[in-house]
């Protein structure tokens, strides 16, 4: 194909003339360039009122919020033994704290273990259950033994025994339980352990052979009991066992022997009277013989001679560890004070555990290949149950230790470990012997860590916290326990917020303002208007905004109500402006009404009714709250009182259905195994509540119980929830029969709360109310947590300035909003000039190949006309040569 170009041929300009020609058709475009342009500034400028709107909306969330003036600052004097952080409900005031403990969790250790992989016991499936609760009844520590016949003369030597690595001073004096005790606890402060003497006791079989004392005229015959004469016989006199007796009766002996701590059982005539020393002292029983003739009688036995004799008792000291740990006894010579070198301690005689019922009991199954050290571990990690287990090596012979300890702290949550088979079965016993537990019982695991609460006094109130997170103690302010120690805390208005968000709201609304003035206003000194002057929507922003600004907040019923009040006001640019000092002087005296000034606030006159929340549709006043009936719970109570002990034997198991639906959900239903055992009530209602929340399903649905011991010794059980899906009902499986508990009453189905808000009839839901949908206090929800039926006060409402300038700025910039119509509209009218152009700009291709077509043929026909005309001139030219 031949190469060709438009005016080759003829020498004619095509590109140059359709160029040109097409120069002239396209002049349309720069209209449309132009109306283009123009939209897409107008677009911009709403943009940056739109972004504008926005940043002042942005500028109202902080004095929109009723916790902003509700805000306190909470400050420790000393950061090392707390902080603290102030919230809703708190007030103002000045604290003196003492923080003497700090809560720790329990932590228990196995015996030690030659390897962490080796099977424990057999292979049969173990069942370990986990119980939360406190100890009490004893102290935990180490029991000693009565000091020897020796130190009641010869006293220990010094170094003879050190606790926690602490010397305890003793020596030749130190002779008795009394006086070891006063020396250990004149080093607790650094040991951490306190002691007190036991009772010094005479033997039992002391007066077992006592017969009448007989003397002669040269001789006489003393009972002393710690140094008090007890009775006596002169020279020739004798005395009786009954004249003993009668001498303990009463007047100056029994008188003197209350002086000096001494008390006594039995009687001389029976044989078996006993004194005791109380405080720890020695405690010697004399006969004291004078004179130089025979004696007969007394302890010696009938008409045995009887030259004086004397018996000193001892006792021992029971050492307690001030935070529950193991005491480390050592010294050249502690068995010289009754204790054995090594770490000791355990919950002594007496201690019992109860179980909190709020903490679910937990159960860890071991499975064949899980009964190790290892295995143990990892099952009861994979269970989360709330305790964690680790192994520890201390390099001994038998280094690893299995450590459990639980994930809470608090006096609440010491472990209890049971271990038992499948189906009611004993447990495997090696593994109930390395992890069964029971502080009142068999105590299979070393405790080395405490359950203990945190402990303080605030303005002389003594308070306590399972946590080291104390929010009970101030109402309002949350305390962050770190040490032990003594500060302040004050807790001040924080002024600061409200006087920051109220400037940051005057400079969003200056900045809106000065955006629309320069967007849709007429700038005299450049003689330029803006690209949206004369745009009614933007100026109906202006305008709707300032009108909001001046007008008054209805149902505050308080001496604020319009902003000029607390220094905010208009200037003659439009621009707000603010008076600082009227402004610190209406937060510093109206702190608890400038909130409604600017937020949506709701409060409600009866302190155990909350406002919740309201609507949009809510109108500011005050609403009186009727209540008719309370709301209550699904509750299942015993029959009758439960006397005596309650026995549960092992593989009891009752099918729970709790906050049961219709149609009805299968996951409601569940069967619950209880914890064997012997219970008083408490006991009883305790374990019950915390089988039943322990089960996984109806935790993870939110449904828990609650159980009470009633005043009348009954028992009931309470779903958690209120109002009409409130229900419980419990079934017999295997074990005790919960109708013997129970009996065969129907429980009672949980009932909504019933009432009027400002006279109209509104919906309960639970303990919510919440006001009639056409009322003025449409959108109220209120709670009702207690108290009884009737007239129950007042519930108010008020819309400050920054609750309703949020609404307007929302409908300036929201979905099918002033400024987001404009936009929408200006977009569709960009688009129809963008399409008329496309279409300008398709019509002109048309022309330019028609143009080009045309001169194309023109081309080509000048390009024949002209090879023609050589033709003819090269003839004419040949004819006239020929001629010639």
């Amino acid at each position: 194909m031949g190469i060709s170009s438009s005016g080759i041929g003829s020498g004619l300009d095509v590109d140059g003339l359709v160029s040109k020609l097409m120069a002239a058709e396209a002049a349309p475009l720069a209209n449309f360039d132009k109306k283009s342009a123009a939209l897409q500034q107008r677009m911009a400028a709403f943009s940056k009122v739109s972004a504008a709107v926005g940043s002042f909306q942005g500028a109202l969330t902080s004095l929109n919020s009723p916790a902003t003036f509700s805000a306190l600052n909470a400050s420790s004097g000393d950061k090392d033994v707390f902080t603290g952080s102030a919230g809703a409900g708190a007030v103002a005031g000045k604290y003196r704290i003492n923080v003497t403990q700090m809560a720790s969790a329990q932590s228990l250790s196995t015996a030690g273990r030659a390897s962490m992989s080796a099977t424990i016991g057999g292979t049969a499936k173990t069942i370990l259950t986990f119980q939360f609760g406190s100890v009490s009844g004893a102290s935990f520590g180490v029991a000693g033994s009565a000091l020897g016949a020796s130190i009641a003369t010869g006293g220990i030597s010094d170094g003879s025994l050190s606790l926690n690595g602490t010397a305890i001073t003793t020596g030749a004096t130190t002779r008795s339980a009394a006086q070891l005790a006063e020396a250990i606890n004149a080093k607790s402060d650094t040991t951490g352990v306190t002691a007190k003497a036991g009772s010094s006791t005479s033997s039992a079989s002391l007066f077992a052979s006592f017969d009448t004392v007989t003397t002669v005229s040269t001789s006489s015959y003393a009972l002393t009991v710690g140094g008090v004469q007890v009775a006596q016989a002169g020279s020739g006199a004798s005395l009786t066992a009954l004249q003993v007796d009668n001498a303990l009766a009463g007047g100056t002996v029994a008188a003197a022997l209350t002086a000096a701590n001494i008390s006594f059982t039995g009687s001389a005539v029976d044989g078996d009277l006993q004194f005791t020393a109380a405080d720890g002292s020695n405690l010697t029983i004399a006969e004291v013989i004078g004179g130089s003739g025979a004696v007969t009688g007394g302890t010696k036995g009938l008409g045995e001679p009887n030259t004086g004799t004397s018996a000193t008792s001892t006792a021992g000291v029971t050492l307690t560890s001030k935070d529950g740990s193991q005491i480390l006894i050592g010294g050249s010579n502690p068995a010289a004070a009754g204790f054995t070198a090594g770490s000791a301690g355990s919950y002594l005689d007496g201690a019992r555990f109860g179980q909190d019922g709020s903490q679910a009991s937990s159960v860890v199954t071991l499975d064949t290949g899980d009964q190790s050290l290892q295995g143990i571990r990892d099952a009861i990690n994979k269970a989360n149950i709330g305790v964690t287990a680790t192994i520890v090596s201390d390099g001994g012979a038998n280094p690893y230790h299995l450590v459990l300890t639980s994930n809470k702290t608090g006096e609440k949550s010491s472990m209890k470990i049971s271990v038992g088979g499948v189906d009611g079965a004993d447990g495997d016993p090696a593994i109930a012997a390395l992890l069964g537990h029971d502080p009142g019982g068999v105590q299979g695991l070393t405790q080395t860590s405490a359950a203990q609460d945190t402990l303080l006094n605030m303005n002389g109130i003594d308070i306590r916290s399972s946590s080291t997170t104390v929010t009970e103690a101030v109402q309002g302010v949350s305390l962050d326990i770190v040490g032990l120690g003594s500060s302040t805390l004050n807790v001040t208005r924080d002024t600061g917020s409200v006087s920051a968000a109220v400037n940051d709201f005057v400079k969003a609304y200056n900045d809106l303002n000065k955006t629309i003035s320069s967007l849709a206003g007429y700038n005299a000194e450049t003689k330029t208007a803006g690209i949206l002057q004369g745009d009614a929507s933007v100026r109906s922003i202006q305008s709707q905004l300032r009108r909001a600004l001046g007008g008054t907040v209805e149902g505050l019923g308080g001496k604020l109500t319009t902003l000029s009040q607390v220094g905010i006001s208009f200037g003659k640019d439009g621009n707000l402006s603010v008076d600082s000092s009227k402004l610190n002087k209406a937060i510093n005296e109206n702190f608890a009404e400038i909130g409604g000034l600017f937020a949506a606030m709701g409060a409600a006159t009866d302190g155990q009714i909350k406002f919740d929340k309201s609507s949009a549709a809510t109108k500011p006043g005050t609403y009186a709250v009727k209540i008719d009936h309370m709301a209550t719970q699904g509750t299942l109570t015993s029959a009758a009182p439960v006397t005596g002990r309650a026995t549960i034997p092992t593989n009891t198991v009752w099918r729970v259905t709790l906050n049961q639906t219709d149609p009805v959900t299968e996951s409601k239903i569940q069967e619950i195994k209880l914890t064997a055992g012997s219970y008083t009530n408490t006991e009883l209602a305790a374990m019950l509540r915390a089988a039943i929340n322990g089960n996984s399903t109806f935790a993870a649905a939110g449904d828990t119980v609650e159980t009470k011991v009633e005043d009348d010794g009954s028992i009931s059980i309470s779903s958690s929830k209120y109002g009409d899906t409130s229900s419980i009902q419990i079934g017999f499986v295997s074990g005790y029969d919960p109708a013997q508990l129970f009996g065969s009453g129907a429980p009672a189905k949980g009932k909504n709360v019933v009432g009027t808000i400002g006279g109209v009839a509104a919906t309960g839901n639970g303990q919510t109310l919440t006001a009639a949908a056409g009322s003025p206090a449409e959108g109220i929800q209120i709670s009702i947590t207690g108290g009884a039926i009737g007239e129950r006060g007042t519930v108010s409402f008020s819309k400050g300035f920054a609750f309703e300038l949020t609404n307007l700025a929302s409908g300036f910039t929201g979905k099918d909003s002033l400024l987001t119509s404009k936009t929408d509209g200006l977009n569709v009218t960009l688009k129809s000039v963008t399409s008329a152009r496309d279409r300008f700009e398709s019509r002109l291709e048309t022309i330019e190949k028609r143009y080009r077509a045309q001169f194309t043929a023109l081309d080509t026909a000048l390009m024949s006309m002209q090879s023609t005309s050589a033709y003819l001139t090269q003839q004419l030219a040949a004819l006239t040569r020929n001629a010639s």
